[in-house]
């Protein structure tokens, strides 16, 4: 049975932003929770006051993802792409630091993300007073992801980003629900998820995650051989893993990559918590 929207709470203080008319900004990844949350916000913020944003990945990307945030945007409602202003990819910047971000060091997040995003969305606030500085940044985290994800505040004032003539909150409208809410919800709206959901991915987001389960490591490395073939060679080149335990990426999921004849093969090290 499709959620009813009824069932998504709505803060007060985040409904009386909506009628003074600020703006609504949904953070999409283009994945099954940034979908959910587009389809149940369209329906309760007026689409004038709608806007959806990304940050794109480029080739560490699923293939098809920008697209598939247009195909299910709701009519009127713009997507602006929030790039990294260094130009450098994901791989460029690993490589260069000679070491992959870790579980509480996300810096892609903040670099590659959080950042862009926050940079064009106070541009867009600046270039259209109509707003009146108000803004309410949307994400599509959920409780049950997680238990550091369960421990967030579903809405806040960002103190970061409010200022004299702008008013910032972060509201997480999906919170409550669960994985079978958000696929029901997808749907009941006649749309489908991205492709990768459909070929075994449990979650989309980089193709070959810090966060990402052995399993979707195995069917991305399976369905993306030449980008697994990338991370590999890069893994030996900086003697660094992709996953936190330590364990090279080969080991983890079974498929082999010739290595690269110039680098000595990575094998895996004791695992030492908090150790990266």
């Amino acid at each position: 049975m499709a959620t009813d929207i009824a069932a998504i709470p709505v803060p007060p203080e985040c409904r009386e932003m909506v009628r003074a008319g600020a703006l609504v900004a949904i953070n999409s990844s283009g994945g099954k929770d940034s979908q959910c949350m587009t389809i149940l916000l369209s329906r309760i913020v007026p689409r004038e006051q709608l806007l959806v944003v990304h940050a794109p990945l480029g080739e560490v990307e699923w293939p098809g993802t920008v697209e598939h945030i247009e195909s299910t945007l709701p009519q009127g409602v713009p997507l602006i792409l929030a790039r990294t202003s260094s130009g450098k990819s994901l791989l460029e910047s690993i490589e260069e630091r000679g070491r992959f971000p870790s579980p509480s060091v996300r810096w892609c997040t903040s670099s590659t993300k959080r950042g862009p995003i926050e940079r064009e969305l106070r541009r867009y606030l600046q270039a259209h007073p109509q707003f009146g500085g108000r803004l309410v940044n949307a994400m599509g985290m959920r409780a049950e992801e997680s238990a550091p994800r369960a421990k967030k505040l579903p809405w806040k004032r960002s103190d970061r980003n409010s200022r004299a003539g702008r008013s910032w909150f972060d509201w997480l409208p999906i919170f409550d629900l669960t994985e079978a809410q958000v696929f029901d919800v997808i749907r009941a709206a006649g749309q489908s998820p991205h492709p990768a959901y459909g070929m075994g991915m449990s979650r989309l987001s980089c193709v070959f995650c810090i966060m990402a389960s052995r399993a979707d490591l195995c069917t991305a490395a399976r369905l993306q051989p030449s980008l697994y073939a990338r991370y590999v060679r890069l893994e030996e080149r900086i003697d660094h893993t992709l996953s936190p335990t330590g364990v090279p990426l080969p080991a983890l999921t079974g498929v082999p990559v010739e290595p690269d004849p110039r680098k000595r093969r990575l094998t895996p090290r004791a695992f030492v918590p908090g150790r990266r």
